[in-house]
């Protein structure tokens, strides 16, 4: 059998260059989220199946890694078809709203949770895109309010200012709107409510085909020619529209729930306050998000000169209570780690690290007793605070140098038998 060196397509091996990177990245998101409010947790990459597929993930159901069942379980379930009993989480969010129905007895209400981790979704992979993926989460659960919309977007762009500002990358829009906008936009439009899921689906893509194409998508599925025209006519107004409330007036007031339009000025006018003043806040109707469980406010966020989101997230009042027989309030916020890490990295972006970091190359001619030397020196200045390493001095110390200078060491000390340390 012949082994293969090369990663299982859409997963990345990760460079020491990398990891400093990515540890950098994290260490700025994990402060600046706890510097508000929230609390770290850790849930476990292999969700139940029965959860991953219960019509909450949208197209990522689609994509999920599968746990075969194993042993007697496996061979029953070769009879009856049902090979899986497990998978590996598509999202964050899903494992959080059971995390939170099985714990919110010892939880505080309201419960601000931070989450970072691996998450896993049988995608085609391109630039930015990967079968595994790092999610740094933000949820509010509890919060009815729309402190916890506002307090999500501020904490998540006062992040990606502070990650993006250091590689003098700018230009940030936050995307917002209302999952009861969209379908208010689609019964105005005549589409029953039986098919909005894949009018949403469709109208997500309007960023990537156009208004032409969107329309003639819908045609395609078979949706009346009458209600793709009305749906786009709709979508137009938002170039001419100043506000949320304006927006509605022409043509939704008779499909939209009361409050909606006065909720999401609300939340944009008291967001604008706290935010940078760099960021951009605009209320887009365009805006789908692909999740199904998203009830309400959704947002996303994007650099200007780059086009594809690098945070998202929105509203899930009813997700919880599919496992808890009892609905929770819940609001969350995701950012793109994968696509920080790659924008950083493409713009030749690498962090200063902190401290020195030291290298003793010690002669193998020196002698055991010199290398016991140098092992106490580095222990002594490594409980000073120091990042030191010793390593025997190689024939080519020309090659192992370059190295050691390529992963930050910019003290380099060649040891032989008579150096003074």
């Amino acid at each position: 059998m012949k082994f293969i060196k090369t990663p299982v397509t859409g997963m990345q091996d990760f460079l020491p260059a990398d990891m400093t990177l990515r540890r950098h990245v994290l260490g700025l998101i994990r402060d600046t989220y706890l510097s508000c409010g929230f609390h770290e947790i850790e849930t476990p990459v292999v969700e139940h199946i029965e959860n991953l597929t219960g019509k909450m993930g949208g197209e990522n159901e689609k994509l999920i890694f599968k746990v075969l069942k194993r042993g007697a379980e496996l061979e029953r379930g070769l009879k009856t078809g049902e090979l899986a009993d497990s998978g590996l989480r598509y999202d964050l969010t899903l494992p959080l709203s059971r995390y939170y129905a099985n714990n919110r007895n010892d939880l505080p209400s309201p419960f601000k949770a931070l989450q970072i981790g691996n998450v896993f979704r049988a995608d085609r992979p391109q630039k930015g895109r990967f079968r595994q993926f790092t999610q740094c989460d933000i949820d509010i659960i509890g919060d009815e309010s729309n402190l916890a919309e506002i307090e999500l977007i501020s904490a998540t762009t006062q992040a990606l200012v502070r990650i993006f500002s250091e590689a003098g990358i700018s230009g940030f829009t936050v995307h917002i709107n209302d999952r009861r906008i969209l379908k208010a936009m689609a019964i105005a439009a005549g589409f029953s409510e039986e098919q909005l899921p894949d009018v949403y689906v469709t109208l997500d893509k309007l960023d990537k085909i156009g208004e032409d194409g969107v329309k003639r998508d819908l045609l395609d599925q078979g949706f009346d020619e009458n209600c793709a025209a009305r749906i786009m006519e709709l979508l137009a107004a938002r170039e001419s529209a100043k506000s949320v409330r304006e927006f509605i007036a022409n043509g939704l007031a008779e499909t939209i729930e009361d409050g909606v339009a006065e909720n999401l000025d609300h939340i944009m006018e008291t967001a604008r306050l706290l935010i940078d003043p760099s960021v951009n806040l605009t209320f887009d109707p365009t805006l789908v998000r692909g999740m199904g469980y998203y009830t309400g406010t959704i947002f996303e966020i994007s650099i200007d000169r780059f086009r594809s989101s690098i945070a998202g997230g929105g509203r899930y009042d009813k997700m919880i209570g599919n496992f808890s027989g009892q609905d929770a309030p819940a609001c969350g916020f995701s950012i793109g780690f994968e696509r920080i890490v790659t924008i950083l990295r493409d713009s030749g972006f690498m962090p200063e690290e902190a401290g020195e970091k030291k290298a003793y190359l010690v002669d193998k001619k020196a002698g055991d007793e010199t290398m016991r030397r140098v092992l106490q020196q580095a222990a002594a200045e490594r409980r000073e605070g120091g990042t030191v390493a010793v390593e025997v001095l190689k024939k080519n110390a020309k090659f192992q140098v370059e190295m050691l200078e390529k992963n930050g060491y910019t003290k380099i000390q060649k040891v032989y038998a008579d150096t003074v340390l």
